[in-house]
């Protein structure tokens, strides 16, 4: 009698549901899964290597493009491991507006992983909801930097500048009716401050939205309650971080654990799950929304109240302002030296890890004394949660090994780094 064997199956590179260009090789009985090879190098981009050739401060808009969906929070990590480096002191005030647009990078990164993984589910409508929200993110973000998605907007000793005192108004065009402008200019006749507190008091409703859409929804709970099961332990040895962990039942949280910039200050809880499972992961991150949401109000109040410098008055790592740049001779001396040659670090070695939407976002830094680094290390959460692939999807079935790569929220910029 003939012998029945396994076939293979090639996912992706370009299946939509592959989140990025992961090839994933499937071994099927049937439909079920026996065994998951996932094939990467597709997408690699050399950050770490090219930054050996690049100053600190050029190296900086390379970190906005490894996990392309959590743009901030990676150039967080970096600005952190070269101020543990040089010892330099970092203003309180650009320490809330790090910790605001960490929090609001970490929204901009749920709603994304909610959308998508809500569409390989099979719901488009989800969708069409988190993207409405994403909106309003990146216009904060293009009001402070200029760029909607790769800011570069933190440097080594804090920001790059204060928070704007106006918001950019939407134009006339043939397409939009001047009552439609009108609603559209509304929210943006302030400050960005203005604007971001707005958004505060209307995205609790939003999230409300999302878990009527999905939370007590019987498809959405046929298609992840006990799929890609994780006992606490296992997530442990498995290198597993952030809401992988957390789904688990561990609190384990960098912000609380080893705070960074203003997360001391600030007053928030630990979404954790109990099962471990797709669901439970989902809850957590939809939590952590709503945490994520109350951050950026404490630090919206508190920037309202106290002005001051945002980034390190230190000249060898900052620039001078324009003003003290175009009227004095030392200054501009500053200001060419620092972005022709760059500053140089004290030889050495650091790492700085940051609660990144997705896990423990690491910068490992070796420094010769140069104005370059010898060494760069990237310890991105996704390279490691891909590792464990095969283990979650073993005896589902094929179309849970979609609900499982959406679960692991991976983004293929920092896996192929």
């Amino acid at each position: 009698m003939a012998e029945i064997k396994n076939y293979t199956l090639n996912f992706g590179p370009q299946h939509p549901a592959a989140h990025g260009v992961l090839r994933l090789v499937l071994e099927l009985d049937g439909e079920v899964v026996q065994r998951a090879d996932p094939h990467i190098g597709l997408l690699h981009r050399a950050t770490e290597k090219l930054a050996e050739s690049k100053t600190y401060i050029q190296s900086l808009p390379y970190m906005d493009r490894l996990d392309y969906v959590s743009m901030m929070c990676n150039e967080q990590a970096y600005c952190l491991a070269i101020e543990k480096m040089l010892g330099i002191e970092v203003p309180l005030r650009a320490k809330y507006i790090r910790t605001m647009f960490g929090e609001i990078t970490r929204l901009l990164n749920h709603l994304m992983w909610l959308g998508s993984h809500g569409n390989d589910c099979g719901s488009s409508t989800i969708l069409i909801y988190t993207f409405r929200e994403r909106e309003d993110l990146f216009d904060m973000y293009e009001a402070v930097s200029g760029a909607r998605m790769h800011a570069a907007y933190f440097r080594p000793g804090g920001v790059y500048r204060d928070l704007p005192d106006s918001m950019p108004q939407h134009q006339a065009s043939k397409v939009r009716s001047n009552r439609s402008l009108a609603d559209l200019n509304a929210k943006r006749q302030g400050s960005l401050l203005d604007f971001i507190d707005d958004f505060t008091q209307r995205f609790p409703k939003c999230v409300d939205e999302y878990e009527t859409l999905l939370t007590d929804n019987r498809i959405w709970k046929q298609r992840t309650v006990g799929i890609g099961v994780v006992t606490p332990e296992r997530a442990l040895n498995l290198g597993m971080t952030g809401p992988m962990l957390r789904g688990c039942g561990i609190a384990w949280d960098l912000r609380k654990q080893q705070p960074y910039d203003a997360y001391d200050r600030v007053d928030f809880d630990i979404p954790v799950g109990k099962t471990g499972d797709s669901y439970d992961r989902y809850l957590v991150r939809v939590a952590e929304m709503r945490e994520s949401n109350k951050i950026i109000k404490q630090c919206v109040d508190w920037l309202r109240a106290n002005p001051g410098p945002v980034i390190t008055d230190n000249h060898k790592v900052a620039p001078p302002s324009r003003e003290a740049m175009k009227s004095n001779m030392e200054e501009l001396i500053h200001h060419f030296k620092l972005f022709t040659e760059g500053f140089r670090v004290p030889a050495g070695e650091a790492y700085a890890a940051v609660e990144h939407p997705k896990g423990e976002f690491g910068i490992y830094l070796v420094s010769d004394g140069a104005n370059k680094p010898y060494r760069l290390k990237i310890r991105a959460p996704g390279f490691a949660h891909l590792a464990t692939l095969d283990e979650l999807a073993r005896g589902h079935m094929l179309a849970d090994a979609v609900a499982i790569i959406g679960t692991l929220d991976i983004v293929f910029g920092e896996i192929d780094r």
